[in-house]
């Protein structure tokens, strides 16, 4: 069992192939973002703001298309919001103007008020360049795996421990 971490030759292997993979999950990121033209091609959501549309822990899968063609109304899309860190996916529900510059006004589907109260500070509508995406498809309940992980920070320890003895233990 241990006899792996006596033998130098076997021990750099096992750590090169747990290498591969986080490389190899790494390239697959990457060529999701340029494949999509999003800087994050996959998300999940958080709160129950899109219910009945997306449930939480949906993982959605997004693509920037509107560098091709204009945001409609009532396309579910995913924006940033400058001084925070999480994306927010809501619905347009208005919009003044066209091209990059149009002002876009979005409201979650379970929500009574529109987002204002979200942008930021002295922003009243996002603009283009908020867009991280628009939602093209979606996997229910995959993504409550991410937020079991980030509400339980102690379970990142855990499936990294697993992890680890996992690689420890692998024979050829």
């Amino acid at each position: 069992m241990l006899n792996s971490l006596s033998n130098p030759r076997q021990a750099a292997s096992q750590l090169l192939n747990f290498g591969l993979i986080l490389s190899t999950a790494f390239m697959m990121w990457k060529g999701l973002s340029v494949i999509t033209d999003s800087p994050s091609p996959i998300v999940v959501v958080l709160s129950g703001s899109m219910e009945p549309a997306f449930q939480r822990g949906d993982l959605l899968l997004l693509w920037n298309r509107n560098l091709f063609f204009e945001t409609d109304l009532g396309e579910v899309v995913v924006y940033e919001v400058k001084d925070k860190d999480i994306p927010i996916v809501h619905r347009i529900v208005r919009k003044f103007g066209s091209g990059p510059e149009a002002k876009l006004l979005t409201k979650g589907d379970n929500n009574a008020a529109d987002d204002t109260e979200l942008y930021a500070r002295g922003q009243d509508y996002l603009v283009r360049k908020d867009i991280i995406g628009s939602v093209f498809g979606y996997i229910p309940f995959v993504g409550y795996v991410t937020i079991m992980l980030s509400e339980h920070p102690w379970l990142k320890t855990v499936m990294l421990g697993i992890m680890g003895l996992m690689v420890v233990l692998q024979r050829e």
